[in-house]
């Protein structure tokens, strides 16, 4: 039997190992919670929580008039955690048909080891539904959305190498979805998802990621109307000549700023894996040719401006020209005899050209061909742009002065050469050509706007005057007939050029490059345009299969921007007024249509429509679209319903449904 002093001895060491035990665990505590607290707080974190990055929708890209061109949704991206998969390969045969995906494809995807795998990205709303629906139906675990942000192009491939497209991860990755990515891009966000103790999502407590910021909105100079107009004519052009690829500018004169910019072949950017690289180029701004007769515009500006010809100056022409051992000669092969430089300039005779050239003389004339913007980048916000090639002064022939005076051995993009023929119409001031009009902030208020930028005076006033006077004679007298724009007066200059061998080495036998630049009205240039059509079959020269292009376009702009003809008096009734929009006459809900005799069309309804859904529906039905104004359908010359021959003309005016940007 144990002594009370036994005891209490007893009592003291059970106490001491106790308070050593409390002590050592206190300090335990206080280590873990001062010494490795942040440490194992993390390790828990990540073991209950995931991170991504959410990206917040892009900012819309408008037209000059407000018209989407470029918009951002958020959709459901379908997401699963294999782990929690019950049944792969039934899974995998049920989503394939919805998904549009192979089931070996989700298979692959479920069994490679990761808690979270993305089955599809941006789902269309009826593809999420179908989803929902059939993992509600079926009662199955393991799958989740979450939404992310898809760009729309609503107006399919209308100006697709202008806009570009943007990738899965939001990334533009062609045209100005790229150069403009940072500004254009919305905010990136780290979305916190909360998970189990085996890492899986929590599908309630996720991605109900609501957008902090957009990007900035883009309002461009292009005119959706005008930018439409241009790529019928030139899908026309194409069909008609059989051209390989093509390409048109419009382009205002005094304000530097793009109209329209189109190039074939095309694509739609809303299924932009589907085309070739080929189809995203931007020709406008990245193909390089040599520009033949069109240059000649340029040459005679420097003529001119150094006083090296003056217009009523005579030439003897014999129908070539021998230099430094190289035989150049008229493109018709004729002989002109003795003219003025007038009918050089207006037949496009080569030997003229040739001895102009040479009298202002290679240094001269590779600085004004300089200071007409040839040789570097014009600096517009298109990605991908080329310089061209011009000689080097020091090192040209007699032979390279003359081939140069004909538009040969250098080579401009069709961007160069809308603006140089720009600055003649433009009293010689050479502007920067321009295709972004301003941007605004989320909220709709002006971040920024840009203003016309003056590069140079080219040349003075007078000579571009003298020089719209010489060009506008090639249209109406000269081998730009077909150019011609009734009611209004046009200057201008064909083009027909030897296509060069990409492979070095000279040109390509029987290829070729035709063309037509030109501006008016020459009273008050509005537009200045270029059509290039690259590598036509059979005929090939550019006075008779770009010429009528540029008038086919230019008779329609002319009605777009409401410019007066000649005589003060319009081709077609001017625009009315809001208040009498829909008269009478023109029903909005048409009754019953009548009986269609033989032979002959039912006007369709075309109130409310864009100009591109109006031209769309009445060139299907063989009916000639005249296009007034800018905007949506508000009045049409007959009256739906009624029935006309094939090749009617039928008058569309168009009124702005969004007069007061948000903002402004």
């Amino acid at each position: 039997m144990a002594t009370p002093v036994n005891m209490q001895k007893r009592l003291a060491w059970f106490l001491t190992v106790t308070m050593l035990v409390i002590f050592g665990l206190a300090g335990r505590i206080a280590w873990i919670q001062f010494g490795e607290g942040q440490r194992l707080s993390n390790r828990v974190k990540d073991q209950v929580s995931e991170s991504r990055v959410m990206q917040s929708p892009r900012g819309t890209i408008y037209d000059r008039n407000g018209q989407q061109l470029a918009v951002s949704s958020l959709n459901k991206s379908l997401y699963a955690d294999p782990q929690e998969v019950k049944d792969i390969d039934g899974l995998a045969a049920l989503l394939s048909p919805v998904l549009g995906v192979t089931a070996a494809d989700i298979k692959e995807r479920l069994t490679d080891g990761a808690r979270f795998v993305w089955l599809k990205r941006t789902l269309e709303p009826d593809v999420a539904k179908a989803v929902s629906a059939l993992i509600k139906d079926h009662q199955l675990t393991g799958l989740g959305f979450i939404e992310e942000s898809k760009r729309y192009y609503p107006n399919d491939n209308l100006a697709a190498q202008v806009l570009g497209f943007v990738g899965t991860d939001d990334v533009g990755l062609e045209g100005l979805e790229m150069s403009l990515d940072k500004v254009i891009k919305g905010q990136i966000r780290k979305q916190v998802i909360a998970t189990d103790s085996y890492g899986t999502p929590i599908f309630q407590s996720i991605f109900s990621f609501i957008p902090e910021k957009k990007g900035r909105s883009i309002y461009l100079t292009i005119d959706s109307n005008i930018q439409y107009i241009v790529e019928r004519a030139l899908d026309a052009a194409m069909a008609k000549t059989g051209a390989k690829t093509g390409t048109v500018i419009i382009m205002q004169p005094k304000t530097g700023e793009i109209l329209a910019m189109a190039s074939r072949p095309t694509y739609n950017p809303n299924q932009f894996g589907s085309y070739s690289s080929e189809a995203w180029k931007n020709r406008a701004v990245s193909d390089v040719y040599e520009p033949g007769s069109t240059f000649k515009a340029v040459i005679a500006a420097a003529a001119l401006e150094e006083g090296k010809v003056r217009p009523d100056e005579r030439f003897i022409d014999k129908g070539y020209v021998e230099v430094s051992g190289r035989r150049i000669q008229n493109w018709s092969g004729e002989s002109y005899g003795n003219v003025p430089f007038t009918e050089i300039i207006k037949n496009s005779i080569n030997t003229g050209f040739v001895e102009v050239g040479l009298r202002v003389g290679a240094a001269k004339l590779t600085s004004y061909a300089r200071a007409f913007g040839f040789g570097k980048t014009t600096g517009i916000e298109l990605p991908g742009e080329a310089e061209g090639l011009l000689f080097d002064p020091r090192e040209m022939r007699d032979s390279d002065t003359a081939t140069m005076s004909i538009g040969q051995s250098i080579a401009v993009t069709p961007l160069q050469l809308t603006a140089a023929i720009a600055a003649i119409a433009n009293d010689g001031v050479l502007l920067k050509p321009r295709i972004i009009k301003e941007y605004r902030n989320e909220d709709g208020t002006l971040a920024e706007t840009f203003d016309p930028v003056v590069v140079r005076q080219v040349i003075s006033p007078e000579t571009a005057r003298t020089l719209t006077v010489l060009l506008e004679k090639v249209v109406h007298e000269g081998g730009g007939k077909l150019a011609t724009v009734k009611g209004y007066r046009f200057a201008g200059k064909t083009g027909t050029a030897e296509k060069l061998n990409p492979n070095g080495g000279g040109y390509l036998a029987g290829h070729y490059i035709a063309s037509f630049a030109g501006f008016g009205p020459v009273d008050d240039p509005q537009v200045a345009a270029l059509i290039v059509l690259d590598d036509p079959s059979g005929i090939y020269y550019g006075g008779t299969i770009a010429a009528p292009v540029f008038s086919d376009i230019m008779t329609q702009v002319m009605r777009v921007l409401n410019i007066h003809p000649d005589g003060g008096s319009y081709i077609v009734p001017p625009v009315k007024t809001v208040e009498s929009l829909v008269p009478s006459d023109v029903p909005t809900s048409p009754g019953p249509p009548p009986e269609v005799p033989y032979g002959h069309i039912l006007v369709p309804a075309l109130a409310g429509k864009s100009i591109r859904e109006a031209g769309d529906t009445l060139h299907e039905l063989g009916l000639t679209f005249v296009p007034v104004g800018t905007g949506m359908v508000a009045k049409q010359s007959v009256a739906p319903n009624t029935p006309v021959k094939p090749g009617t003309e039928i008058i569309v005016y168009f009124e702005s449904v969004n007069t007061n940007l948000p903002g402004g």
